[in-house]
């Protein structure tokens, strides 16, 4: 870790708090709150009693905030693996990747459901014309066609896939159509933590060894920036999506909103989502164009504490030591408890207990339910809480499991 970012890092931990009250800030009577839990929590109330579960659950509205809590995300949360024919083709071309992808998640919705998902991820490819990736070529290497006859493929917008020809398979084939089906679960699931929807723009060309005409991604460009947010503006109102400008609330930059009055409360933005960008570097760059903290924009960069823009930092190691003190000083990151299928295969849970005890808000995994054919029982949840806890390096001493999520199905 650099003396410039442990600098950074120090000097948000120092910020002043605001005087005054400031949409989603928690309340002024939170600490009085907190002295009463703990000392009906002390004299021996009864945990179930309707009082202390009021108590509980005002705290947890009005005293913690969003990046206070920690919850489960998936990787790849689209991806289904390759058809049977395909993947052994990729077994006898490269068996090292083929393992990387040998994975299948179920859909959204189930996930959000049955396994308390609350960070979803999607890859998206640019394609302003439509029928970009409507044929699938590496289907004809196994006798099969290569137009998908999905007739979305052929409409213009982002796509979402993770490999061009190869790996292919997803649960919702558009990005408009992947955000239409959260929509329907939040609309369904009222009261939900906020649901954070990380996306990487994709743009990779890959190697084409039989010249079959691979498909060629085109560049992600300033005008599918916008594009991008004019998607997620279709599908999701205003007071559903949780904006770059909301957390700003009229302070200098993104940045110093974060560090002074802090990411808003959870009564401010349950039943919302929120987007985040995998991409850093020029694609950051690109998107903060004309937009230095994010003004008018959708989606929280993946920046570095220090830059106007920074709120959200990818650290997808486990292991790294800049977690705990990013988190601590009011940073929300994403880490990842597994990677390529390897601690599914081998049982190795150390970077699940370190992403867990890093404080990093989202834990990403592939194994949010073990697979069976590994063996190994391998899988991630949130300990003591689903869909969520209490963060275990920001939380405050108020924060209670039990009320953080107040899901209302009607």
């Amino acid at each position: 870790m650099s003396r410039a970012y442990l600098a950074v890092i120090a000097s948000c931990l120092l910020a002043p708090l605001p005087a005054f009250a400031v949409w989603g800030t928690k309340a002024r009577a939170c600490p009085s709150w907190e002295a009463r839990l703990a000392a009906l929590e002390a004299s021996g109330e009864d945990p179930a009693s309707s009082r202390l579960r009021r108590l509980r659950n005002k705290i947890d509205g009005r005293c913690v905030a969003l990046n206070e809590v920690q919850a489960l995300g998936s990787h790849n949360s689209f991806h289904i693996q390759a058809r049977p024919a395909l993947f052994s083709l990729l077994q006898a071309f490269d068996a090292a990747l083929a393992a990387s992808l040998e994975y299948t998640h179920i859909p959204l919705g189930q996930q959000f459901t049955q396994y308390g998902v609350r960070q979803i991820e999607l890859d998206v490819f640019a394609d302003p014309d439509g029928g970009l990736y409507n044929l699938r070529r590496g289907l004809l290497l196994i006798g099969q066609p290569a137009d998908s006859g999905i007739p979305a493929l052929e409409e213009p917008g982002f796509k979402v896939l993770h490999v061009q020809d190869v790996d292919f398979e997803t649960t919702c084939v558009t990005f408009v159509e992947c955000l239409r089906v959260v929509k329907a679960w939040s609309d369904a699931n009222r009261g939900h933590l906020p649901i954070a929807i990380l996306v990487e723009l994709k743009e990779d060309a890959i190697p084409d060894p039989v010249h079959l005409g691979f498909t060629v991604p085109l560049p992600v460009l300033g005008p599918d920036m916008d594009e991008l947010d004019a998607e997620i503006r279709s599908v999701f109102p205003k007071h559903q999506v949780l904006t770059p400008d909301d957390v700003r609330r009229e302070r200098p930059t993104l940045e110093d909103a974060i560090l002074t009055l802090g990411w808003p409360r959870l009564d401010a933005v349950r039943g919302k989502v929120l987007f985040l960008m995998d991409n850093g570097g020029a694609k950051r760059d690109i998107y903060v164009t004309g937009h230095p903290s994010l003004e008018g924009r959708m989606i929280f960069t993946n920046s570095t504490p220090g830059d106007p823009d920074a709120a959200f930092v990818k650290l997808n190691d486990p292991f790294d030591p800049a977690i705990p003190a990013t988190v601590a000083a009011g940073y929300i990151v994403r880490t990842r408890a597994d990677a390529d299928t390897v601690e599914a295969r081998t049982g190795d849970t150390a970077p699940r207990e370190a992403a867990l005890a890093s404080g990093a808000q989202f834990v990403s995994t592939d194994y949010y339910r073990p697979n069976p054919d590994f063996g190994t029982g391998y899988f991630v949840e949130i300990p003591d809480g689903m869909p969520g806890r209490c963060n275990p390096v920001s939380a405050p001493a108020g924060c209670r499991v039990e009320g953080l999520e107040r899901r209302r199905i009607p």
